[in-house]
This record gives structure tokens, sequence and C-alpha cells, in this order.
């Protein structure tokens, strides 16, 4: 395993459309997950160890934006054939077991990962109302075991300064995590 830090923020940059297909058995596209204050793309897989820490983290404070208007998408872009815990009916079952809120997508060509410049799980993208990219930093201070649970929440807090003023923090701790598991060229 390959621990990875995100690279800074490129303000404004805009998010990228996708077309992948959902736990839910629909097939999802940028607009279709878009909130009236933001979006929020994040990165995750079911088998890090990363991701594993903050998945209760991520599923309250994901509730909790959308109540201010910043919707949330969930990519697997992790190849399975490699990582057997990270495959669809793996994806579904997890989505299920802690009642996402949002879409959990499937990046099986690993292609919007790659137009994202997603580099590891978790790996987060905020987005304003316009969708420009505000946010690409960590969630909380969890590395691979949670934080206090008083720990500052700077995903929560950057994003709810996104829906409020369109802008996002301009310092930013980057997010950690397991380098996204790629097919073999």
């Amino acid at each position: 395993m390959v621990s990875l830090e995100t690279p800074i923020c490129d303000f404004d940059q805009p998010a990228i459309d996708f077309s992948l297909p959902g736990v839910d058995g629909k097939i999802w596209a940028l607009d279709d997950c878009c909130g009236e204050n933001g979006l929020l793309v994040m990165f995750i897989c079911n088998h890090c160890p990363y991701v594993k820490a903050i998945l209760d983290r991520l599923v309250r404070d994901t509730d909790a934006l959308k109540q201010q208007g910043v919707n949330t998408v969930a990519i697997m872009s992790n190849d399975p054939a490699d990582y057997p815990e990270d495959s669809f009916d793996n994806m579904k079952q997890l989505a299920q077991q802690l009642a996402f809120s949002f879409p959990y997508l499937l990046d099986e060509t690993q292609q919007t990962a790659q137009a994202y410049g997603a580099v590891c799980t978790p790996d987060f993208f905020g987005y304003n109302k316009d969708l420009q990219l505000q946010y690409r930093g960590r969630l909380d201070a969890s590395r691979k075991e949670a934080a206090a649970a008083d720990a500052r929440r700077d995903l929560f807090e950057a994003m709810i300064e996104v829906a409020k003023t369109g802008r996002g923090p301009q310092q930013q701790i980057p997010s950690m995590g397991c380098s996204i598991k790629w097919r073999a060229a």
C-alpha cells in the first residue's frame, strides 16, 4: 500500500462531467449530482484503511452538507480485479449498510479519476454552485485511525464557507490516503 497526499487546490478549475453507473442501478452524470450551493466529488473505496477510518464521519458530514444545499457523489476507481473488496457488489453492500445519502458510482475505466487528477482514497474535490473547484483537502485530522471526536471538521467547515460565499479557504491541509489502484497498462 502506497500512501499519498493530494495536491494543493487549483481554485476555479471546472468540474468534469462523467456518466457512471451507481449502486442504485442508475447512470449518473455531473448535472444529476449538483446541489444548489455546491457539490462534493469524492474518490473513495471499500478496502482502504484511510477511508474505513472516516466512513462514519463522512456519512455524518455529507448528510449535514446536504441540508446546506451541498450535494455529494462518491466515485470508486480502483481496479476490483486486484482488490475484490472494491467490487460493485461490495460497493452496494457498503452503501446500504451505512445508508449512503449520496450516489456511489463505479469508474470502471478509471477515466473519471484520471480526468479529475485523483491520486488517493479519500480524495475530495469541493465545488461551488458554479462548479468551480474551491476545496482539495482532508476531511479532518484522521489518518488510518479516526481522529479525536472533537477534531476540527476541515472539509465540512470549508464546504459551509463555499456554500455561503462561493469561495473556499485559502489554507487547506491535503488529504492523505492509499494510492488509487490503477490497472496495469
